[in-house]
């Protein structure tokens, strides 16, 4: 699931105030939620990357047994160490992977080299376009890209585009961009569990590419020219 952070699409502007950039967010568990979607797929997705959540819910079997079985309260009340032994086997064996060998398993470097040009050389192309559009020539550009580490769950990813200098921000992107942003890094050639794959074999699941608003060619300023016609 991909979520393209501005201003516009969370709830609560000033949870996106920042003082530098390349500011991460899902990493840092910020509490960021869409606008407008509550209680959608993309809302409870989030929710469920909050470890206290998950910890609810591999939990509930315990009260569910004793009202299953009354007789065996007081002895799963008097359990806690069997209740923290459960929760770390599902986060750290079912919805992670911990083992450092493992990870690096996940991905080829064959596979990590392609991932990561692909994502670069497509971040690039992003940046570009919306420096064009907005007739950028001096600055620096940022996207960001923060995937979930959680396996065996729908991927969760949080992109934005980030403005540094002097007042550095989440740039506002509007809803042609936001579909634009999500279209272009994403594709059957280089899908959401490809790059978390990738990320997860380097221990690294937050990317970041820089792009100069100065490198615009002519001919993609004409081209941004000639969309915003159409």
């Amino acid at each position: 699931m991909i979520f393209v952070v501005t201003p516009e699409t969370v709830v609560g502007r000033r949870t996106l105030d920042t003082t530098y950039v390349p500011r991460k967010l899902l990493s840092l568990g910020a509490m960021v939620y869409p606008r407008g979607r509550w209680f959608s797929k993309l809302f409870w997705r989030i929710v469920f990357e909050k470890s206290l959540t998950r910890y609810v819910i591999a939990l509930i079997p315990f009260p569910l047994m004793m009202l299953a079985r009354p007789d065996w309260a007081l002895a799963l009340s008097q359990a806690p160490l069997a209740m923290f032994g459960f929760v770390l086997i599902i986060e750290t064996y079912v919805l992670t992977v911990s083992d450092r060998d493992k990870r690096r398993a996940l991905a080829s470097e064959t596979e990590i080299a392609r991932a990561m040009d692909l994502f670069r050389s497509r971040a690039r192309m992003v940046l570009a376009r919306v420096a064009a559009a907005r007739g950028m020539t001096r600055g620096e550009l940022h996207l960001v890209i923060e995937q979930s580490g959680l396996v065996r769950v729908p991927q969760l990813t949080f992109v934005s585009v980030q403005m540094g200098g002097e007042s550095p921000r989440f740039l506002e992107l509007d809803a042609a961009e936001r579909a634009m942003l999500a279209e272009t890094l994403f594709d059957a050639e280089l899908t959401e569990q490809q790059l978390q794959l990738a990320s997860l074999a380097q221990n690294k699941l937050e990317w970041s590419v820089s792009f100069d608003p100065a490198a615009v060619s002519a001919h993609e300023r004409l081209a941004a020219m000639a969309r915003a016609r159409g």
